[in-house]
């Protein structure tokens, strides 16, 4: 029998966009969705109820909630899908179809970014070729791992932002890291809020400060900052 598949999906005030990444889900085999709310105020919970899909409710941060999500689901397989970013058809057949080599402990999607831009062209490019060649996809290309790993490395720190980065950190250490040849399309809005150059220049610049050892809480405000001034809406943490 196929194994089963998790979709956890961690949530924040995403009724803008969470409706299209449940419908790009379907109804496929022996695959369960959860939604883990944050404690949204623009209804997003009760989207999620309303297209019946499993709503569990947890403290706000990323990280939280996808560890409450994981200690819920019943699934062999966790797949971590951010709200604004759809999977492709047929998108379990690829995690099946990776996770048969007994080396392979986890793996992720190609990403495309859904705007026609062509500097977003260039950083899918970049994006791509890093998580081929280094074997380090984040957390937008829908990392997936075998659940008795994820149990077995503790799950994700409860950090205010790099979580996706330390936890495939070490996931790189336990074992292999595959990109399967599918795409996630992931919405353009942070590329967006900052531009994509100057977006991209802060990402690296926060992946160099945790490297060096700069708190995260630290980093946070460097990544929060500039777009709460800038006027996102998405990126206010509550209500």
């Amino acid at each position: 029998m196929d194994s089963r598949i998790s979709v956890i999906i961690p949530a924040l005030n995403e009724a803008g966009c969470l409706r299209d990444t449940l419908t790009a889900l379907g109804h496929p085999e022996n695959v369960e969705i959860l939604v883990v709310d944050g404690g949204s105020c623009d209804g997003t919970d009760d989207l999620a109820a309303a297209a019946g899909t499993r709503v569990l409710r947890s403290p706000a941060g990323r990280a939280r909630q996808m560890n409450l999500g994981a200690a819920a689901a019943t699934g062999d397989v966790f797949l971590f899908l951010h709200a604004d970013t759809r999977l492709p058809c047929r998108f379990e057949q690829h995690v099946r179809a990776a996770l048969r080599d007994p080396v392979v402990i986890a793996g992720a999607f190609r990403l495309h970014i859904d705007a026609p831009e062509r500097a977003l062209r260039l950083i899918e490019w970049g994006t791509n070729l890093r998580a081929r060649w280094r074997h380090m996809p984040y957390g937008d290309q829908a990392v997936f791992v075998r659940a008795t790993t994820f149990r077995q490395l503790g799950g994700f720190q409860e950090l205010p932002i790099m979580e996706d980065f330390e936890f495939v950190q070490r996931l790189r250490r336990a074992g292999r890291i595959v990109i399967v040849p599918a795409e996630v399309s992931t919405s353009a809005r942070r590329w967006r809020s900052l531009g994509p150059w100057r977006t991209t220049w802060t990402n690296q610049l926060i992946i160099c400060g945790y490297l060096l050892g700069v708190s995260t809480e630290r980093l946070a405000t460097w990544h929060y900052q500039p777009r709460l001034a800038a006027g996102n809406e998405h990126f206010k943490k509550s209500c």
